[in-house]
């Protein structure tokens, strides 16, 4: 037994000498680290130029980049991140917001619905109420047209648009009544390409609800 515990500690004092061998042959590593003994741990840090330093401290200047900590062995025990910009923290904020998020609407689906039928059911009701709207929108958009249409050939007899020297000016009501048109049209316009893109909108949402219930319900 006596001889078993002698070449152990042999061994020990073979491999601790070993790496502290390997630790003054590193670059810029301070002498004073390979005296083991006192137990100290010690700090390593890249500088601008990109060497790398050890040392019992970090420079103030590099107090906000990535550190490693080490004991007197050379061996890394800790890690310190960099520290992150404002737009690194902003991001990692946005992440969890978008994980809060995910989590919301699984829980949504799961006490919403019961089934994926459901989902159709409600998704089939709010794509027909859009679809009749877009409808009702385009009929009162290709009367607006029909009426401007008409304006517009009435105006022709009135100056600017007519040719004839002797053709009177043109009402005002008139004017009034093409400019009125045109910004009407302009609006239904607006109103139909909004709600072509809801349903497109919702048809989307929908999909990917069902497609998400399903992986949630391990429905294939």
């Amino acid at each position: 037994m006596a001889a078993a515990s002698l070449k152990d500690m042999r061994l020990k004092n073979v491999a601790w000498i070993l790496c502290a061998v390997a630790l003054l042959a590193l670059p810029d590593f301070p002498a004073g680290v390979a005296s083991a003994a006192n137990g100290r741990t010690v700090f390593k840090w890249v500088d601008q130029q990109g060497v790398t330093h050890y040392g019992d401290h970090i420079p103030p200047e590099y107090a906000s980049q990535e550190q490693h900590v080490m004991n007197s062995q050379g061996v890394e025990i800790n890690r310190l991140d960099a520290q992150k910009t404002p737009e690194q923290l902003a991001t990692d904020d946005q992440k969890k917001a978008e994980a809060v998020q995910s989590q919301n609407r699984d829980r949504n689906l799961l006490n919403t619905y019961a089934s994926v039928q459901e989902i159709e059911r409600l998704r089939d009701q709010r794509v027909a109420l859009v679809s009749d709207q877009i409808k009702v929108t385009g009929q009162f958009l290709e009367g607006l047209n029909g009426r401007l249409k008409k304006l517009r050939t009435a105006s022709m007899r009135f100056k600017p648009y007519s040719s004839d020297a002797n053709a009177p000016p043109m009402p005002d009501q008139t004017a009034e009544d093409l400019v009125r048109l045109g910004n009407d049209i302009h609006t239904q316009e607006e109103n139909l390409r909004q709600k072509r893109s809801e349903e497109l909108t919702m048809r989307k949402q929908f999909e990917s609800d069902i497609s998400r219930f399903k992986e949630l319900k391990g429905i294939h």
